[in-house]
């Protein structure tokens, strides 16, 4: 994946920012919670799993719904931008696979820890934060300049 920077525009990422975190702080003060997307969709799943009525969880499901209708608001006012990755399908499902694995390890996402938990000056989110994207750098430079 690579990033158009040519095109790049700091005031939809500003926005973008500004969304991402206004959301988060509705969340948490209509809810109580924090918006860690693994959380609230393991939420969800346990519910459906274990048979409960998903009534008592609308505030999570609004949420996901909101989440998964963002791009296609998005295309109300724009295209979307070109995706492309140089990875097969399989090497994206161990990766995301992966990402669970390192959530629940964690105990929470990249959205719990990086964008709530540090703006609460949590340790345990700086911890995580730092862990992750540490993992991350490490990864890309292996893969780019040592592997191939």
């Amino acid at each position: 994946m690579t990033i158009d920077w040519i095109h790049f525009t700091p005031g939809s990422a500003l926005a973008g920012g500004a969304l991402i975190g206004l959301a988060t702080a509705l969340y948490l003060l209509g809810s109580a919670r924090i918006a860690g997307i693994s959380g609230i969709v393991g939420t969800l799943l346990n519910a459906v799993f274990r048979g409960q009525s998903l009534a008592s969880h609308a505030v999570q499901g609004l949420f996901v719904v909101g989440l998964l209708l963002s791009p296609w608001l998005w295309r109300v006012f724009a295209d979307w931008p070109p995706m492309e990755s140089g990875a097969s399908t399989g090497t994206l499902v161990v990766a995301g696979l992966l990402v669970g694995v390192g959530t629940r390890m964690g105990h929470g996402c990249t959205s719990g820890h990086g964008v709530c938990g540090l703006s609460r000056l949590s340790p345990r989110s700086l911890a995580n934060v730092l862990a992750f994207m540490g993992a991350g750098f490490a990864t890309v430079f292996v893969m780019r300049h040592l592997i191939a």
